[in-house]
Formats: structure tokens, C-alpha cells, sequence
């Protein structure tokens, strides 16, 4: 067991003297806000919408009501943040081997380029398998050519499982092209409807081949056989552990226009000043921003309202805020709203890129997202336990609070799907501490249900009991951190 340092134990100490508790947040207080946010007239909350507008107009406006401060690096609420989508334009395409134009039955073929225009005539194809190979790495020499690669993975590491981290892996390496090949009887609808999604990136930190897309398995099939090859013998071979990757012989000659539009979100950024300068600061940070407009025309229901994942957790932020600006605290308290979390925490990789304050003057970062799951009487689990040495400290606080603690790292699964992460690779203390995640079953039974879709709305079945409970606990973590008496870090310097 490992001892506690002296700067946690006189933390610890500190906590048998504690002042009570203040006014409870009420669940009336967090409706009330809830109501507003995943309300129709948002729209979804999606970035770069009218949603956008009306959502974070009422974050700075509440933030103002409480009595914090604007902290955007030009003075202001918002910081903004530069962010490209793009969507499926025009291709034409043709593909040879030997000199001879191969003919294909199968039309299944989505291509979207980096860039408004994309030409290549002469585009050399090479079958790379899952991507990667059992140890992580791309064997498959794939500089300057197009990789044709598995949408399902077998036999790779838990890191590179995703679609995305292999195709990254694929860019880094080289490539000018990463196509994802679908089984059109499995999973070639969720391959289609991600590319024609018009995904959000973050334009300063893209990781995107010159030209992506994806084709059927049929598609495939054809253009294989067609250039003398056999697709059966191509996956047998792609389950060896080493496997290197198979030049096709086969060069595409493509021409592609894609619909690009760059436009600027916004994080929404507070500031409550503490009375000791260089004391280091606490962070409270929720993502504001949903799905929009989420079902196609004519479904009886079009808008994913987003009102557990975050209406709920930006409704604790303001309660929260309000609490704590009602006094003086040692340490500077910010508060950071994030756009773009659903796109792959892009606000808060921008924040981390380009933060307001010296990053490591960050003693704390608290992240709040989809808080209204779980009932009143949950305990509380730590998201990130063992990745800082906070653990015992937030736990003390919490049980000052008649919160129990689930003691075991379950919840750590969901430690990379949150804007925390973001701050954590950076080297920030950041945590998320709450009920939401402390039953696995009951995030699970919301992540397959209402969760990204049109039934995640405010009804009278909504669970705000636990959520008013971890906005208690989220304001005695914020008064006990930003006081220099009761905490004392090294991390800011003192």
C-alpha cells in the first residue's frame, strides 16, 4: 500500500473541520435548466446551428447571472474554435491492372477527399487487412498508395479496435488513401452513415488522409477477381499475426470534389477570481453540444435533444457556478464548456491546445457528463481512480458529504470517452466523480436505449435525485480544492 504524501495528509486532517453543508441543489434547480437546453427551440444543441447560438447565449448568460467572470483569451465568454466538415460531392473513378481497365458490377463506392478537389491518375491499391497487426503496427508499406482496409478488426490490440485509431495508424505511416471495405449483409449501413454524416473535425489538429471512403465487400470481391486475384485468399492471409500487407497491382485513377465548410464554435469560458495569485486553479468542464437534427425528414420525431448527455451536466455546471460565486475562494474556480464532445472531445483537445491558463497550474479538472442517470443513495466512483494521487481525498470529501464510494475501477472503460481525457494527457489531475457510473448495468441500460437519439428528452421519469446529490458534492469538492488551507499542492508551485 502506498503512503499518503504529507501535502494529502494534512488534506485529509483538514476535512474533520469543514463548514456544513450549504443549500442543497434542488431537482427543480437542475430542471429548470434541462427544460431550456434539450427543449425543441435548441434544436439538438449541434454545433454550428442556430442550436449553438441559443446554447451557449444562455451558458454565458446564467455564468453572468452567478456572478463569474468571462475568461476567453480575448475577454469575452467564447472562445473560439475552429472546426471543418465535409461531405460526399461528385466522384469518378476507374481502376486498371496490367494495363487492362478492370470492369466492376458493384457501384457501393463513398470517397470524400481532404481538400475541395482531388485528382490522382494513378493511385497504386494495397490490401492491409485489419489495418494493423497484432502488436499494433502497420507492416504494410503503405506510402503513397491507397490501403484497403477491414472495417471489422480481428486480432488487433484493444487500442486500434476502432475504425478510427487504425485509419490514423494507416495516416501515419503514409497513406495517401485509407478505404474501408463493408460487408453490405453486416456493417456496411453504419460505414455508410458515418461517412455521409458530415462528421465534425478539429481543423487544427486533422488526421486525415489526402482521400477516405469506404466500398461493399461485393465492390471488393469484383475488383479483385476482376484483376486476377482471389478475396478469400486475401483474408486468410490477412489473419496471420505479422501480416504485411499485399500490393494488388491494381492503380485507381479517381477525380473527387467534396463539400467543405470551416466554421468557428465556441467554448464557453467563467472564471470566479481567488484571492491568492499564483495558488494554481480548479476546473469544472462539461461538453454543451449534441447530435441536432438527428432523424431523416418525415420521422416523427427529427431532433436528438441530448437531455441526460449534456443538458444534464451543463444544468450541475450552473448550479454549481452559482454556489460557489457566492464567496471568496483561495484559487481561482473556471468553468469550461465544451463544443464538439460527441465529434471526439474537440472542444476540449482545442482548450488543452490553446488553454486560457498555464496548464499546469491546473490542481483539479472535473469533468460532468451524462449525470442524470442514476437515483438518489448512489455511490460514487471516480473515473480516472489511480491516475492521480486525488483519490483518497475526493472520497474524504465525499463521505463528508453521506455519499459511500464504489471503490473498484469499473467505470475507468469510459476514462477515454470523456473531455477529461483531453486535459489527462496533458498531465492535468482530471477526474470525473459522480453516481451516473457507479452502476455499470444502469449506463449500460441508457447507452442502449435513449442515448444518442430522439428519446433522450426531459420527461417526469427523468433521474435528476442523483444528479442534485453530485452537484452537492461538486460544490463541496470545488470549495474544499480552492481553499490553500485544506489543500495544499505542489502542482501549482506552492
Amino acid at each position: 500500500m502506498r503512503l499518503v504524501h504529507s501535502a494529502m495528509f494534512v488534506s485529509l486532517l483538514a476535512l474533520a473541520s469543514g463548514p456544513a453543508m450549504a443549500k442543497a441543489v434542488t431537482e427543480a434547480d437542475l430542471r429548470g435548466h434541462v427544460e431550456i437546453l434539450a427543449s425543441d427551440a435548441f434544436e439538438g444543441r449541434k454545433p454550428g446551428t442556430e442550436g449553438e447560438t441559443k446554447t451557449v447565449k444562455y451558458i454565458a448568460e446564467q455564468w453572468a447571472k452567478a456572478g463569474l467572470k468571462p475568461a476567453a483569451s480575448d475577454g469575452s465568454w467564447f472562445e473560439p474554435v475552429p472546426l471543418v466538415q465535409r461531405g460526399q460531392g461528385s466522384a469518378t473513378y476507374s481502376f486498371t491492372s496490367k494495363g487492362r481497365k478492370l470492369r466492376i458490377g458493384s457501384d457501393d463506392v463513398i470517397l470524400i477527399g481532404k481538400q475541395a478537389e482531388y485528382a490522382n491518375s494513378k493511385l497504386p491499391l494495397v490490401f492491409t487487412g485489419a489495418g494493423v497487426t497484432s502488436d499494433g503496427v502497420v507492416r504494410a508499406d503503405v506510402t503513397g498508395k491507397a490501403a484497403l482496409v477491414l472495417f471489422d478488426a480481428e486480432n488487433v490490440p484493444d487500442p486500434f479496435k476502432s475504425p478510427r485509431a487504425r485509419r490514423e495508424a494507416l495516416i501515419a505511416a503514409g497513406a495517401e488513401a485509407v478505404i474501408f471495405v463493408g460487408d453490405s449483409n453486416g456493417n456496411w449501413p453504419l460505414l455508410r452513415r458515418l461517412l455521409l454524416s458530415r462528421p465534425i473535425g478539429l481543423e487544427s489538429a486533422e488526421r486525415r488522409a489526402s482521400l477516405e471512403g469506404a466500398i461493399t465487400t461485393e465492390f471488393a470481391v469484383g475488383l479483385v477477381t476482376a484483376a486476377g486475384l482471389d478475396w478469400d485468399q486475401l483474408r486468410a492471409h490477412a489473419k496471420q499475426s505479422d501480416y504485411a500487407g499485399e500490393v494488388l497491382g491494381i492503380d485507381a485513377d479517381v477525380n473527387v470534389t467534396t463539400d467543405v465548410y470551416r466554421f468557428n464554435s465556441s467554448n464557453v469560458i467563467g472564471k470566479i477570481p481567488g484571492r491568492k495569485k499564483n495558488a494554481g486553479a480548479v476546473l469544472y468542464m462539461g461538453h454543451w453540444d449534441h447530435l441536432g437534427i438527428c432523424a431523416p425528414e418525415g420521422a416523427p420525431d427529427r431532433i436528438c435533444n441530448g437531455a441526460v448527455d449534456n443538458a444534464s451536466g451543463i444544468a450541475v455546471l450552473n448550479e454549481v457556478a452559482d454556489a460557489l460565486a457566492k464567496k471568496k475562494h483561495d484559487r481561482d474556480i473556471y468553468f469550461l464548456a465544451t463544443t464538439a464532445e460527441e465529434s471526439g472531445l474537440l472542444g476540449a483537445y482545442a482548450f488543452a491546445e490553446k488553454p486560457v491558463l498555464p496548464l499546469d497550474q491546473i490542481i483539479l479538472s472535473l469533468n460532468v457528463d451524462m449525470i442524470a442517470i442514476a437515483p438518489r443513495g448512489s455511490k460514487v466512483t471516480i473515473i480516472g481512480r489511480g491516475t492521480t494521487p486525488l483519490d483518497q481525498v475526493v472520497e474524504a470529501v465525499a463521505k463528508k458529504t453521506g455519499r459511500l464510494i464504489e471503490s473498484s475501477t469499473d467505470a475507468n472503460a469510459f476514462i477515454q470517452r470523456q473531455d477529461g481525457w483531453a486535459l489527462a494527457q496533458k498531465g492535468v489531475p482530471a477526474l470525473m466523480v459522480g453516481g451516473s457510473f457507479a452502476d455499470l448495468d444502469l449506463i449500460q441500460k441508457f447507452l442502449g436505449s435513449d442515448y444518442h437519439g430522439p428519446n433522450d428528452e426531459l420527461t417526469d421519469s427523468t433521474q435528476l435525485g442523483g444528479a442534485a446529490e453530485d452537484a452537492d458534492l461538486h460544490i463541496a469538492l470545488g470549495r474544499y480544492f480552492a481553499d490553500t488551507r485544506k489543500y495544499k499542492s505542489k502542482k501549482a508551485g506552492e
